[in-house]
């Protein structure tokens, strides 16, 4: 019974909201994790015609030439001829990135260059098209989730916590 009085009296009051908050917060970044990869994944879906062709309600492209265009347009300081090389760069990308952050593999990394590739995605738009346009499609706000998701460390319902039980879901 001794040992029951001292962990009650350890987990009360603060301690108690601490841990649910932490636990809460664990979540959270689950959820934010698989937010910013299907995302990532619904984006390349839509380039590649897969939510329907363009002029379909929620679709932005439609095929991959509509694609290619816009990325002309966002990085109209680029030469012509690599315009069709940086939109298979950002689709491979978005690929990888929304795959690792999906399930969970290589969270912290994914994470971060998701932040970095986000942040240079928000900057293009806002010299191309004016800050609104950013703002608009909340890429900023993803860039900042990214961030906080690469911060955070701690990988709950995803191959990273198999690979590390002990890491990924200590308290």
């Amino acid at each position: 019974m001794e040992g029951f009085y001292q962990l009650s009296k350890q987990y009360t009051g603060g301690n108690i909201v601490y841990m649910t908050l932490n636990r809460a917060t664990d979540y959270i970044m689950v959820f934010l994790r698989i937010a910013l990869g299907t995302a990532f994944l619904s984006a390349v879906a839509d380039r590649f015609g897969l939510w329907g062709p363009y002029g379909q309600p929620n679709v932005g492209w439609g095929d991959f030439s509509r694609f290619v265009d816009y990325t002309g347009q966002l990085n109209w300081f680029a030469p012509t001829a690599v315009i069709p090389a940086l939109a298979w760069a950002a689709t491979c990308a978005e690929i990888v990135l929304g795959v690792a952050l999906v399930f969970g593999l290589f969270t912290r990394v994914a994470a971060w260059l998701s932040g970095l590739m986000l942040l240079v995605f928000a900057l293009t738009m806002t010299f191309a098209l004016g800050v609104k346009a950013p703002l608009n499609y909340s890429v900023f706000s993803s860039c900042a989730g990214a961030f906080v998701l690469a911060a955070h460390g701690k990988y709950l319902l995803s191959l990273d916590a198999l690979k590390r039980p002990r890491e990924s879901s200590a308290e």
